[in-house]
């Protein structure tokens, strides 16, 4: 027979009521879906008050790096992962790869035409000493081959964050290096450009530009429409089309393929826009870790003084493109930079250049990196793969 010791039954109920957590218990008997949809909205809120104090302090992206710093300090301060719903991330990629898209005029294409060859060879210069720079960062930092690589790449920021995850990069590594080549081009290039072209006359460029024809812009109700087909299409077709990063390719091609078939321009609104860099910083701020931050400590000191070197490469091509063209020496440096474009045109316009020659050259340069990145990475990361495997075969 069983003796129940009664005097032990106010220490029992004692001890579970210092336990009870109301909060836990209550959450506990919600459902799922309520749970997170709490979870999510708190996320969001919290998102979209780092994205607006950073804008406010005029952060370079602050849409995109006041959420992403959020996410990382909401993912520190929880004791389980609680990433964005994948629905979200997906909805985030598609604005982000629907607004390069819009980028991309064919009057943007003739324009560079111009140019072809010399372009082509800048271009050439600054993707070899990117790809330099992401492998002397993958040996001296010891981060992964594909995060070294788009963390180095030029040009489309936003982008390769939202290409990395599917290629097997480290998306806050990559975010953290490519805003931090940002902001030392949008700093050091206006910089030394007012020093050099203030008071300096722009001489006129050698080869007449052909005359670029404006294309009316569509109603708002169709443009959202259009936009919206394009990110459905390109979702649903990139994986069965099974291209590199496709939930990024498939609304990047659909857009293009959109822009080259409609008779209207086509314009992601800029709240559109300004949601997809939210969801996206967001995403990839709540996938920090410690093990991250470890790594980018030393990465982040490289990639300092490699960017410094890439800053240099660029300003000899820039010169170089200037010499055999004759186009105006600012502008064909501030066309040659890796990256900051909204910094270089401001700076061109300023400092009274030809503002549509620069953005055309960074918007080819752009174009070029996008659809030849994932591919070309893909090739490297299988071949490193196939050595691997023919390491542990032996």
């Amino acid at each position: 027979m069983k003796i129940t010791s009664y005097s032990s039954i106010p220490f029992q109920l004692s001890q579970q009521l210092l336990q009870f957590n109301p909060v836990e218990s209550f959450r506990e008997k919600l459902p799922f879906d309520v749970v997170r949809g709490f979870v999510t909205a708190m996320q969001m809120a919290i998102a979209m008050a780092a994205g607006w104090l950073f804008t406010f302090l005029n952060i370079p992206v602050g849409w995109l790096l006041g959420p992403m710093v959020a996410g990382i300090l909401l993912a520190v301060g929880w004791r389980e992962s609680r990433p964005l719903p994948k629905s979200l991330n997906v909805v985030g990629q598609a604005i982000v790869a629907l607004t390069t898209a819009t980028r991309f005029s064919p009057d943007t294409l003739v324009l560079a035409k111009t140019y072809a060859l010399p372009l082509l060879a800048c271009v050439a210069v600054t993707g070899a000493m990117s790809l330099l720079n992401g492998y002397l960062l993958w040996r001296w930092a010891k981060i992964d081959r594909a995060t070294g690589f788009l963390g180095c790449i030029p040009g489309a920021g936003p982008s390769l964050v939202a290409m990395s995850e599917q290629m097997g990069a480290d998306a806050i590594a990559v975010a953290v290096l490519q805003y931090l080549r940002i902001l030392l081009v949008a700093f050091i290039i206006p910089s030394l450009a007012g020093f050099w072209f203030a008071d300096a006359p722009v001489s006129e460029i050698a080869i007449a530009l052909p005359e670029v024809s404006g294309t009316p812009a569509a109603p708002s109700v169709l443009n959202w429409g259009v936009l919206a087909a394009c990110g459905g299409l390109g979702i649903w077709l990139g994986p069965r089309l099974r291209l590199p990063s496709p939930l990024f390719l498939g609304p990047f091609l659909a857009g293009l393929l959109g822009l080259s078939v409609w008779p209207y321009s086509l314009e992601m609104p800029p709240l559109a826009f300004t949601a997809g860099l939210l969801l996206l910083g967001l995403a990839t701020g709540l996938k920090f870790d410690g093990k991250t931050a470890r790594k980018l400590i030393k990465a982040v000191l490289i990639e300092v003084v490699l960017v410094l070197v890439l800053i240099a490469s660029c300003l000899g091509a820039g010169y170089a493109f200037h010499l055999v063209t004759q186009v105006d020496t600012m502008t064909a440096i501030l066309g040659s930079t890796p990256g900051g474009l909204t910094a270089m045109i401001a700076t061109v316009i300023e400092l009274g250049g030809d503002s549509g020659l620069v953005m055309a050259m960074q918007m080819t340069r752009m174009l070029l990196i996008l659809l030849l990145v994932p591919w070309v990475l893909q090739l490297m990361l299988r071949g490193k793969a196939q050595q691997n495997e023919e390491l542990e075969t032996r």
